[in-house]
C-alpha cells in the first residue's frame, strides 16, 4: 500500500532486535535460556545515580525543553573526566555535544556530511550503526575488513584510488565490538595522518575506553593532529551500567561538533536535563564504579575462557570490552543455532557484523557468573556427543 523509500530498502532489520525477537519466543516457549546475545549491562545503575535523579526530576525548570548543546554544568563534567583520565583539554562550550546516547550522535553524523555518492570507510565486522547512518544520508559504504592476521586493524592501504577520492568519512571503533581488539599508538598516529592526507573525517566511537582489563587504551583525542580531524563518541552506558537512561556526548574538533549540534537542533531537542545533571553525579561521585565493572567482567572472563578451553577451543583472553571473540570451525549461523537448538544459549553469529565476521561468534558476558558456569556445562554436554 505504501511506497517505501529505496535508501529505507537498503536497511536490513536492525540484528539485535531481530535476536531479542527469538528470544522472548523462546522464553515464552518455556526454555530456560542463557543469553550472551546482546551488549547490555546486567548489573544495575549505582544508587547514588538513581537517588540524584530522583531529586533532579522534581526540579520543575528540567521539566522544560532542554535544547542546545547540552547543560553547560554536564559538559563541564565531561571535559573534567577527560583532564583527569586522559590528559586531554577539552573546551566545554564549543568541543562538546551531548547526545541521547552514543549511537544517536553516530547514526546523524553522516548527515553532516556525506552527499548522494560520497563514502563513508566502514570497519567490518563492525557496529551496525555506521552503515546505517550512511544510507540514510544517501551515501556509499566501502568496507575495511578487520582480519586476525592483521589485529583486527584495517589496511588503509588496500583503499581504491578512486573509492578514497569520494571518501569523507572513517569510522574506526576501539577498544572493538565485535573483536575486543585495542588500537596501538602507532596506528591511531597513521590513522590521524591519513585522513589529514585524504581530507577525511575521523569518527572515533570509544564507547567501550573504560572496559579494559590490563593496559589502559590508548586515548584517540590525546594523540598530536587527532583534533584536527576527528570526532569521538562516547557515553555513560557501558562503565556506569546506563543504556537504558540514553546520555552519550560527542567531543572534539570544534567545526565537527558544530555541524553537528545543528542537525540535532533540527531533530531533536536533546536529553532531559535531570539525566544530564545524573550524568555529573556519574562523573564525579562515581568514579570508583568504572573499576568495579572492570573487576566484574575480568572474573566473568576468566570463567568463561578458561570453560572453553577446557571444552577444547583455542581461545585468546581479550584486552578489554566485556565480548569474546571466538573463532569457530565453521559458519557462524551453523554455530550459534547448535548453541540454541542443543544448549538454549544465545550468541551473536559474527556474520551478522558483516561478511569478515564469518568464523567467528561474539558472546557478550553481562550475564551472572552462575550463567556462565551452566553454559559451559551445557556446552560441554553438546561437544561431547
Amino acid at each position: 500500500m505504501f511506497d517505501i523509500s529505496e535508501r529505507m530498502k537498503k536497511i536490513p532489520p536492525y540484528l539485535f532486535v531481530e535476536i531479542d525477537k527469538k528470544k522472548k519466543q523462546l522464553i515464552k516457549d518455556g526454555y530456560d535460556l542463557i543469553d550472551f546475545g546482546i551488549g547490555d549491562p546486567d548489573i544495575p545503575t549505582p544508587p547514588n545515580i538513581v537517588n540524584a535523579m530522583r531529586e533532579y526530576v522534581k526540579r520543575q525548570e528540567f521539566h522544560r525543553y532542554p535544547l542546545g548543546r547540552g547543560n553547560i554544568n554536564f559538559r563541564k563534567a565531561i571535559a573534567s573526566f577527560y583532564q583527569e583520565n586522559y590528559d586531554i583539554q577539552l573546551d566545554p562550550e564549543e568541543e562538546i555535544c551531548v547526545l541521547i546516547g552514543s549511537k544517536e550522535g553516530i547514526a546523524h553524523f553522516p548527515l553532516c556530511f556525506i552527499n548522494p555518492g560520497d563514502y563513508s570507510l566502514i570497519p567490518e565486522p563492525g557496529y551496525p550503526v555506521y552503515k546505517i547512518g550512511t544510507i540514510l544520508a544517501e551515501g556509499n559504504c566501502y568496507f575495511l575488513p578487520l582480519e586476525e592476521k592483521n589485529n583486527f586493524l584495517p589496511d588503509f592501504s588496500k583503499i581504491p584510488a578512486n573509492i578514497l577520492k569520494k571518501a569523507k568519512i572513517l569510522y574506526l571503533n576501539y577498544p572493538n565490538n565485535p573483536t575486543s581488539a585495542f588500537a596501538p599508538e602507532e596506528f591511531l598516529k597513521e590513522a590521524i595522518n591519513f585522513c589529514k592526507k585524504n581530507n577525511l573525517v575521523l569518527s572515533y566511537d570509544a564507547a567501550y575506553s573504560e572496559i579494559y582489563y590490563d593496559k589502559k587504551p590508548v586515548s584517540f583525542l590525546s594523540l598530536p593532529g587527532a583534533k584536527e580531524v576527528g570526532i569521538e563518541f562516547n557515553s555513560l552506558s557501558k562503565p556506569f551500567n546506563m543504556t537504558g537512561w540514553r546520555i552519550g556526548w560527542a567531543c572534539g574538533n570544534k567545526e565537527l561538533i558544530s555541524a553537528l549540534s545543528k542537525v540535532k537542533e533540527n531533530i531533536d531537542s536533546g536529553v532531559f536535563e535531570a539525566i544530564q545533571f545524573a550524568g555529573i553525579e556519574a562523573l564525579t561521585n562515581s568514579k570508583e564504579t568504572p573499576l568495579k565493572m572492570r573487576d566484574i567482567y575480568k572474573k566473568r572472563m576468566n570463567l568463561f575462557v578458561n570453560g572453553l578451553r577446557e571444552v577444547g577451543f583455542d581461545v585468546k583472553f581479550p584486552k578489554g570490552t566485556f565480548y569474546l571473540w571466538l573463532k569457530v570451525n565453521k559458519s557462524s549461523i551453523e554455530f550459534v543455532d547448535e548453541l540454541l537448538e542443543n544448549g538454549k544459549i544465545i550468541a551473536t553469529p559474527g556474520i551478522g557484523f558483516r561478511p569478515s565476521g564469518e568464523n567467528f561468534v561474539r558472546f557478550s558476558l553481562t550475564i551472572q557468573e552462575s550463567k556462565i558456569e551452566e553454559a559451559i556445562k551445557r556446552i560441554k554436554k553438546i561437544w561431547e556427543k
